[in-house]
């Protein structure tokens, strides 16, 4: 590596020479590293491209997930949830145990149990998780999708953030088939209640079973408003909602 002296700064490269600017200065240093010919053909690096097309398999995965929940997920999220649910979806590819190294895949890993264990509770905001906020327990209907939080005390059984005056609950039924890409969605209404303490029974309903085959997600949004004048206004731009995957079959 040479520093580059004059007033001529460059930035780029030329010939084999890679020109950049740093905290040092501009610098300068040689091309290096393999290429990507010999990485694609070079029987060296078959665990390489092996681990890169799993890899691959795994990010478009996740990108599936989160397409299909997004209408909810631009509500809950934070700015690092794309990697993280790649992350999420690279461990259950290693659930796959039949499929050949560099062919292993998340929708045979989601076939087994443990696959599905490492789905489940997945929060798409790490800002805001759902064991941290929700202290009711609550239960997921496998044939409707139905989620019931009996007895819910919102002020004492949620964790809120200050300044919030009501809660908002929704949920959504999920029918992703990995494999193919297929997926169908349905969402419940939303329950908007004031953070009190009254006592309910809260329960959320999808609007209908989707179609298709796949995994059933089962997916629950916990939304913070403060009320000025009549008028709820998402708080902190929902920097402290929630959006979890509360059940997986």
């Amino acid at each position: 590596m040479a520093k580059l002296k004059g007033i001529i700064k460059l930035e780029g490269t030329l010939d084999n020479l890679t020109f950049y600017k740093a905290k040092e200065g501009y610098l300068v240093k040689t091309k290096g590293g393999v290429s990507k010919e010999r990485i694609q053909n070079d029987p060296a690096f078959e665990r390489t491209r092996e681990n890169g097309s799993e890899f691959g398999s795994s990010a478009s995965s996740g990108k599936l997930l989160r397409t299909a929940v997004r209408n909810l997920m631009i509500r809950a999220k934070d700015n690092r949830v794309s990697s993280r649910v790649t992350q999420k979806m690279t461990q259950i590819k290693n659930f796959d145990t039949t499929s050949v190294r560099g062919q292993r895949n998340v929708a045979i890993g989601l076939a087994t149990s443990e696959g599905k264990a490492t789905l489940k509770g997945l929060d798409f905001n790490n800002r805001a998780v759902l064991s941290a906020v929700l202290f009711a327990p609550f239960t997921v209907d496998g044939a409707t999708g139905e989620i019931t939080i009996p007895n819910l005390t919102p002020a004492n059984d949620i964790a809120y953030p200050s300044g919030a005056t009501h809660v908002s609950f929704s949920s959504a039924y999920l029918k992703l088939d990995f494999a193919t890409t297929d997926n169908a969605i349905e969402y419940s209404p939303t329950v908007n209640i004031p953070i009190d303490s009254t006592s309910a029974t809260q329960t959320l309903t999808p609007a209908g079973v989707p179609t298709g085959t796949g995994n059933d997600i089962f997916v629950l949004l916990v939304e913070f408003f403060q009320e000025i004048n009549g008028i709820q206004y998402p708080l902190k731009n929902g920097a402290y909602n929630v959006l979890n995957i509360v059940e997986v079959a």
